[in-house]
């Protein structure tokens, strides 16, 4: 089985930035057999990686008439399934070390259970190929909580520096304990830190929480420059505050 990390939190605190990073520091150590899953249905972790993207399961699914996707969910025909799901496998974008899973949008109106339903489907498909999964989630608790991922064995929990961030930080937390997963390590990021310091309220909430924290990410000039002018975030110089921090991180949960 593969090393499933779950990075998640609410929306807007770096999850993406994190998850592009982690990328990042696996592949300059060699670990390159990772799938890469973007689970947000507003996907923008190839643009922090600099991947244009092939496909989305999004996309493709609009492509299925329903009569087809009803087949490869109700079909105990191995070959047929097979054959729905190698169309599937047309979102996934070859990166440098990493291939990439993108799971995008359905087109117009509806809701996502049946691109929810494909990526946890595809997941699970995919997963014995592969030495590590990570899976940048969608913000909130939706992911965790329709038990998209069979398994999790790292959870990184990302929140800004607010109080109102630790303390959805900590209902993530609880969930993922509810469910039942029992992954190895499971920690809080604080991102977004003026300085790289949490000020005397956000620590006392990080304790009132119960979290781990594992580590504090500064807020950074650098990044936000690189993000307006479209550069790739993984392209930051090593020196750079935020890949320094992250990197320790990193370390710190034995990656």
């Amino acid at each position: 089985m593969p090393l499933v990390i779950a990075v998640v939190g609410k929306g807007g605190v770096g999850k993406t930035t994190l998850s592009g990073m982690l990328i990042e520091h696996l592949c300059n150590q060699g670990k390159t057999s990772i799938l890469a899953v973007d689970a947000d249905a507003n996907s923008n972790l190839n643009e922090v990686l600099g991947l244009e993207v092939s496909g989305s399961l999004g996309e493709i699914r609009e492509g299925l008439d329903q009569k087809k996707f009803d087949m490869m969910q109700n079909s105990s025909n191995l070959e047929v399934s097979e054959m729905i799901f190698e169309e599937m496998d047309g979102a996934i974008t070859r990166g440098k070390g990493y291939d990439l899973l993108v799971m995008g949008r359905s087109q117009g109106k509806g809701c996502y259970c049946y691109a929810n339903e494909i990526l946890r489907k595809q997941i699970q498909r995919l997963s014995a190929s592969y030495s590590y999964i990570l899976v940048d989630n969608a913000a909130g608790m939706e992911h965790i909580s329709r038990g998209i991922l069979p398994q999790i064995d790292i959870v990184i929990i990302v929140s800004d520096c607010s109080r109102r961030g630790v303390l959805s930080a900590g209902r993530i937390d609880r969930l993922v304990k509810e469910i039942g997963y029992a992954p190895s390590v499971m920690g809080l990021v604080v991102n977004l830190a003026p300085d790289g310091v949490l000020d005397t309220g956000t620590k006392e909430e990080v304790e009132n929480q119960g979290l781990r924290l594992i580590g504090v990410v500064p807020q950074s000039d650098q990044v936000f420059a690189y993000d307006c002018d479209g550069i790739p975030l993984v392209s930051l110089p090593e020196s750079s505050s935020v890949k320094t921090a992250l990197n320790n991180i990193f370390s710190e949960v034995g990656l």
